[in-house]
């Protein structure tokens, strides 16, 4: 039994898909119908760049819910591959709409409009150079909110992505953050600040839930045809209207990552398929449990692996 995933933000690269961009015309007919619907090259900026372009979130949460939207039709076209047979689709933050826009529940359009704007509300929620994010190594879930909870006069910080065994996210603006790397090295646990422009998936984020609430009311969302994990309960649903609401809510909720992999685990997934850029994914899933079988699709090589 397998289930496939989706990567999220950090995954992204220069020239991810170009050699499926380069090889078939309907890949490039998606990326000319992601240009006009933006309204600007996305396109580009994905095959050329330059790096901090693809970086910056308005374009990245577009473009790899692009890329990966083309992986999933190259599989489907390109091999005998039922990825209709999968028991869950997951995807990490933005990952998610790329898991409804492959199980039927959006259309391409609709997810990458919704994405664009999700981009843009994100990227404008806190003020350039005032938030940020930290990876934490090494250490677990219930030290971390620990931590957190008993020096909430000292810094406000919130989790942000319970990635893995040995991986956690946290969000705030800079200075509480510095704050608590300096509690987080007194506990010797090992913190790294991460390269991105704003505090995901907390309540600094309000404005952006706000806005993407007005955008996600108005979209029609059908029944997937894979039940779908969602990263704000770690539970599979396949209701359109609890599916809008999870949405809206997770942009400021964590993405509990490992649970939803544990959870994929007891309902007998033995196998895990990431389509789309990089690997980040599948490191995750190694360090949380490192029995199942791993398999990435994010060029024209990678489809033998499904053979």
């Amino acid at each position: 039994m397998f289930s496939v995933l989706f990567p999220g933000q950090g995954s992204q690269s220069v020239g991810m898909g170009k050699n499926l961009y380069e090889k078939f015309d309907y890949v490039k007919s998606r990326f000319k119908q992601a240009d006009d619907i933006l309204q600007k090259s996305i396109s580009k900026i994905i095959l050329e760049g330059p790096k901090e372009l693809v970086d910056q979130t308005q374009n990245t949460q577009p473009a790899i819910f692009l890329v990966s939207y083309c992986i999933y039709e190259v599989i489907k076209k390109e091999t005998s591959f039922n990825l209709n047979n999968a028991k869950f689709f997951a995807g990490h933050s933005l990952g998610e709409y790329s898991a409804l826009a492959c199980s039927g529940s959006l259309s391409f359009e609709q997810t990458i409009k919704l994405l664009q704007n999700r981009g843009n509300f994100m990227r404008s929620a806190v003020a350039k150079g005032q938030g940020g994010m930290l990876a934490v190594l090494g250490s677990d879930i219930k030290k971390i909110n620990e931590i957190i909870n008993f020096n909430e006069e000292k810094f406000k910080c919130y989790v942000a992505n319970d990635n893995s065994i040995g991986q956690i996210v946290v969000s705030g603006n800079l200075d509480d953050l510095n704050k608590f790397s300096e509690e987080l090295k007194k506990n010797k646990i090992k913190n790294i600040k991460l390269p991105v422009s704003a505090p995901f998936h907390c309540e600094l984020m309000r404005s952006a839930t706000e806005k993407m609430r007005e955008v996600i009311i108005k979209e029609e969302f059908k029944k997937p045809e894979i039940n779908i994990i969602s990263n704000v309960t770690a539970q599979q649903t396949n209701d359109p209207i609890e599916i809008k609401n999870l949405l809206i809510e997770q942009i400021e909720r964590p993405v509990r990552w490992r649970e939803i992999v544990i959870n994929m685990i007891d309902s007998k997934v033995e196998k895990f398929i990431e389509i789309g850029p990089g690997k980040v994914l599948s490191g995750l899933v190694k360090r949380i449990n490192s029995n199942v079988k791993l398999i990435q699709v994010n060029n024209l090589e990678d489809l033998n692996n499904l053979i």
